[in-house]
């Protein structure tokens, strides 16, 4: 699939911003260096015949994402969560991609209950609506269960759309296999690694089960959570290509006029989404990676509404604590520390010096302290970073991939919402909760547990290692001596328990 044709697709998506006139728009939004502006426009005019012609009623560049398809609309997703990145003109724009795409018809609807549910859709629902949303994916309609009166929104994808993200998915392959090719400095940021990354979510969200089951895990993680709401999964009216959720009512997180109008807090709503994903990342591991406005709603209650199950992040505990004390270096100021963590995570290259890295984030941190967010570019502040990981030779973490980029996206919504919000200042007790409660001697004492937990594993062979020990050291000396495990396991755990009850009392003392 990755071969010359994808060639002609790229041309095509340079001839497509050119054509419909987004080239110069977005160059200008993202504010480009002079010479990649100069570049793309040469790169761009010759073939600007060949773009697609799109939407002539939309603005430039949500005609020409529109136009080049599902893959292109995501990244338009992310970027309209970014007015400080891309201005709020465009942001506005783009915002349309995130539930206002034209819907497919009523008939492919009704076609795909049929197919995937064995019924038709007079036999399950007793009403059905026309679609309330629609994005890159799928569509949603409002529906009301006929055997037991529940109001339920059914999610039917696409038709063709596997097909289609996977031509797009294929062109990005070869994007970055030629970054790679043509520039070896790239690679540090493992430009196939994040297609591959994309990928695999993507290959997720075409697979409405898998979604299903993210919906029932995160709705059991976050069942304590008060202010935040996922809705109940009907697993029965559920399939590969339709998925049915009680129906949850509220206004629509990108409507702030409505949400001040119904009398809500919009300041504190914008404090409320960072705190609660940065609380569900740092505590359980598990966080909604796709918390755009279009899939936030804002109950009468004040009560946060979680959509759309389709991208979830993952991070296991080492790497949680590893964020949650670079977060907490940055909050405090403490940049010497912060790079310390990098180094000892591995993040930059041993061979670098953590005193000038060190310096060289306390000039990408200082600027966000002690200044109105609304006077901080984003674009700038980013393009700093960039320059700072490529100094020190920082590689991209695929991993981390989705955590940062929701992260990035989180902060934009919530910017949306207080313009003033400065994110270090409203992450403060949710990192200082989570290190208090990860990262110390309680923590310890969990570790040497969970420690305990896994030698006890061996209880069951101690007589034989015994045994076989003893033979061993009644063999005759001449024999080379082999590897003995029974002593290292026994007084790995005397140490361990040892150094249980010496926490244990210092845990007393702390409580105390």
């Amino acid at each position: 699939m990755r071969g010359p044709h994808n060639i002609w697709r790229l041309v095509r998506t340079g001839a497509t911003f050119e054509r419909t006139g987004a080239m110069k728009q977005a160059l200008e939004a993202l504010d480009a260096p002079p010479m990649l502006r100069v570049a793309a426009r040469v790169m761009g005019w010759p073939f600007k015949w060949l773009g697609l012609r799109g939407d002539p009623d939309q603005p430039p560049v949500l005609r020409a994402l529109t136009a080049l398809g599902p893959a292109y609309i995501k990244f338009g997703q992310i970027l309209s969560t970014r007015p400080d990145v891309v201005g709020d003109e465009l942001a506005g724009q783009l915002r349309v991609l995130q539930d206002k795409l034209p819907p497919f018809s009523m008939q492919d609807a009704e076609a795909e209950i049929k197919s995937e549910l064995g019924h038709n859709i007079d036999d399950i629902f007793s009403s059905f609506s026309k679609p309330v949303a629609a994005a890159s994916i799928a569509q949603v309609h409002h529906a009301t269960v006929r055997e037991t009166g529940q109001d339920v929104a059914v999610k039917i994808l696409r038709p063709h759309i596997e097909q289609a993200f996977r031509r797009d998915i294929d062109a990005f392959y070869f994007a970055a296999w030629m970054i790679e090719f043509l520039s070896p400095a790239s690679r540090r940021l493992h430009p196939s690694g994040v297609v591959r990354h994309f990928d695999s979510v993507v290959r997720g969200e075409l697979d409405l089960r898998m979604e299903a089951a993210a919906a029932g895990e995160f709705a059991a993680t976050t069942k304590d959570d008060q202010g935040f709401v996922v809705p109940t999964l009907n697993w029965e009216l559920s399939a590969r290509r339709v998925m049915t959720m009680a129906w949850a009512e509220g206004i629509a997180l990108g409507d702030s006029d409505a949400l001040a109008a119904a009398g809500h807090d919009l300041k504190q709503l914008g404090s409320r989404i960072i705190q609660m994903f940065l609380l569900h990342a740092l505590r359980d591991g598990y966080f909604h990676a796709d918390m755009h406005q279009g899939n936030l709603k804002v109950a009468a209650n004040g009560d946060l509404i979680a959509l759309d199950f389709g991208i979830m992040g993952r991070i296991d505990e080492y790497t949680r604590r590893i964020y949650a004390e670079i977060l907490m270096g940055f909050i405090q100021k403490d940049y010497r520390k912060v790079a310390e963590v990098h180094f000892e995570a591995g993040y930059v290259p041993a061979d670098q010096d953590v005193d000038e890295f060190a310096q060289a984030l306390r000039s990408v941190g200082e600027p966000i302290f002690g200044a109105d967010a609304t006077r901080i570019s984003m674009a700038r502040l980013l393009s700093h970073l960039f320059e700072v990981t490529e100094r020190f030779g920082m590689e991209t973490r695929v991993e981390l991939i989705l955590l940062q980029r929701t992260m990035v996206v989180v902060e934009g919504v919530a910017r949306s919402l207080d313009p003033t919000l400065n994110m270090w200042t409203v992450a403060k007790p949710v990192v200082e909760k989570y290190i208090y409660d990860n990262i110390g001697p309680r923590a310890m004492l969990r570790d040497i547990w969970a420690t305990l937990q896994v030698l006890a594993r061996f209880g069951p062979k101690l007589p034989q290692l015994t045994e076989k020990a003893l033979r061993q050291m009644a063999e005759p000396a001449a024999r080379p001596p082999k590897p003995q495990l029974f002593a290292p396991v026994v007084w790995a755990g005397i140490g361990m328990i040892v150094a249980t009850l010496v926490l244990v009392g210092l845990d007393l003392l702390l409580r105390n």
